[in-house]
């Protein structure tokens, strides 16, 4: 019986604690729009999210941790998109989807694709959740290309392949396009787009 109030007051301290965790979080981004991952200091972050270092380190124990955190929360995103992607029937309307979606992200959190990238050879917990990310796209674009009439099946011309390398071609020429401007990435994303299309033999 003498333990509720120390569960409860802990859930508080959770609430508060999520609260704090997003405002660590939400300061990380700014700061990657601002200035990039390189320049960015635990200080800074602790700073823009109106608490001390030492408060800072309760929730990471450093910058990496919470740009890895960043990351997971922004491709969790990427992860809805590509599973609803995988469930919607027409293949055209499928791509058309997928692709609005995924510029959505970009142009909402370019910096942090960007960032996960870069780090994602250097830094295994960043490289473990783009690995998923990728995996989750490529089997979206897979059940896309099958159900256009692709053969399922990882041999140069059958639709696993076909997914990998396009999965692959899209983020890079993303990854530039992002760079440039809005209007880039959307023209970038048509080009992608078509491709698609075109290797599941969709286009006219």
């Amino acid at each position: 019986m003498h333990d509720h109030h120390p569960t409860r007051s802990r859930r508080a301290t959770e609430r508060k604690g999520d609260v704090r965790e997003r405002a660590i979080l939400d300061t990380c981004e700014a700061l990657l729009v601002q200035k990039g991952y390189d320049p960015i200091t635990v200080g800074d972050i602790a700073q823009g999210a109106g608490i001390t270092r030492g408060a800072l380190y309760f929730y990471f124990g450093s910058k990496q941790e919470v740009v890895t955190a960043l990351v997971a929360r922004t491709v969790e995103h990427l992860w809805e998109r590509s599973r609803a992607t995988a469930q919607t029937d027409e293949p055209r309307q499928a791509i058309a989807a997928a692709m609005q979606r995924t510029v959505e992200l970009w142009n909402a959190h370019g910096p942090v694709m960007r960032t996960a990238i870069d780090l994602s050879l250097t830094v295994p917990e960043i490289g473990a959740l783009w690995s998923r990310t990728a995996d989750l796209f490529i089997a979206a674009i897979t059940a896309v290309l099958e159900r256009a009439g692709i053969r399922a099946g990882s041999e140069p011309d059958q639709a696993s392949a076909m997914a990998r390398a396009l999965c692959w071609m899209i983020e890079r020429t993303f990854y530039h396009a992002s760079q440039e401007s809005r209007e880039t990435l959307r023209e970038a994303s048509a080009t992608c787009e078509h491709i698609w299309l075109t290797s599941a033999g969709l286009t006219p």
